[in-house]
C-alpha cells in the first residue's frame, strides 16, 4: 500500500523553507558535500527542495522523490539541469536503477512504516554505494513524545496552517528568554541544552520552522539507537556510523557491501 498524501507537508513547504547549510552539513556527517562530487544521488523525501539545491552543484545528477511537494521542489531548483523529480512514496517506489548515494534527511520517521521505507531505500543503493539518514531519536525526546505529540494529536489536528504558524511564532518568541538566560549557564544537564545551542545560531525565521514542523507533522516515530542499528546489518553494510546529534536525533550512514 502506498502512503496517503498529506497536505500538511505541501502547506508547510509552501509557507516556509530551510536554508541553513550548516545544519545540512551537520546532519550528513561524517560525509560532506564534496563526497557527492560527480556522483549519482537519490534524495528520498525532498520536501521543498532545499537540500536538493545544496547537493545539485556537486553531484553528477540528483533524483529527488517526494509524495507531497514535488511542484514546490521543482520551482526551487528550476535552474539546475542535473536534477530530476518524481512523485512517489519512498517506501514503495521502484526507480529501476541504483545510486552512489541514497540520502534521506528528516523524513523516515514521518513515514507509515520506517522499517519498510529503509528496506526500499537500501534496494536503491548500488554495491559500494552509501546510505545517509537523519532521524529523530527516542533517546532525549521524552518531552516531544509524551507532551508535544499528545498536544498535537488531541488539540492541533484540525487547526488551520495559518493559525498553527501564528502559534509557532508565539512559542518561538517566548523561548528566547530562557534560551538567552538560563541556557547560557554551563548547565549541560538541562533538557535540550545542546539543541538550544543551535537555536542561538539560527535566525528567528528558521527557529519558527523548527517549531512549526513539530506541531504540523501528521505523524512521527522516535527511533531508538538499537532500532537505528538494526537498519545497517553487518552482512549488508560496513563503515557504519551512528552518532547522536544534539542528543535529540541520530546521524546514520554506511557503505553497502560489494
Amino acid at each position: 500500500m502506498t502512503q496517503a498524501k498529506q497536505v500538511e507537508w505541501f502547506e508547510q513547504w509552501k509557507m516556509l523553507e530551510d536554508d541553513e547549510l550548516f545544519l545540512f552539513n551537520d546532519w550528513i556527517f561524517p560525509y560532506t558535500l564534496d563526497d557527492f562530487t560527480d556522483k549519482k544521488v537519490l534524495e528520498c523525501g525532498c520536501g521543498g527542495g532545499q537540500h536538493t539545491s545544496f547537493i545539485a552543484p556537486y553531484a553528477k545528477n540528483v533524483t529527488s522523490v517526494d509524495l507531497n511537494t514535488i511542484s514546490i521542489a521543482k520551482k526551487r531548483n528550476e535552474g539546475s539541469s542535473n536534477v530530476s523529480f518524481y512523485e512517489a512514496d519512498i517506501a514503495t517506489m521502484d526507480l529501476g536503477t541504483t545510486f552512489d548515494f541514497v540520502i534521506s534527511i528528516g523524513v523516515v520517521h514521518h513515514t507509515d512504516d520506517p522499517d519498510k521505507t529503509i528496506a526500499n531505500l537500501k534496494r536503491h543503493i548500488k554495491p559500494g554505494g552509501k546510505l545517509i539518514l537523519w532521524v529523530y531519536s527516542e533517546e532525549g525526546n521524552m518531552l516531544m513524545k509524551y507532551i508535544v505529540e499528545p498536544f498535537r494529536k488531541n488539540i492541533l489536528l484540525n487547526v488551520s496552517r495559518k493559525i498553527l504558524l501564528q502559534l509557532a511564532q508565539f512559542i518561538t518568541s517566548i523561548m528566547y528568554f530562557p534560551i538567552y538566560t538560563v541556557y547560557l549557564l554551563p548547565l549541560k544537564t538541562l533538557p535540550y541544552y545542546h539543541y538550544f545551542v543551535n537555536f542561538r545560531k539560527l535566525s528567528y525565521k528558521r527557529n519558527v520552522l523548527n517549531i512549526f514542523d513539530k506541531l504540523n507533522a501528521p505523524q512521527v516515530m522516535f527511533i531508538s539507537q538499537n532500532h537505528a542499528r538494526s537498519w545497517l546489518k553487518d552482512n549488508e553494510f560496513d563503515q557504519i556510523h551512528i552518532s547522536s546529534y544534539n542528543n535529540v536525533s541520530w546521524r546514520i550512514s554506511g557503505k553497502k557491501c560489494q
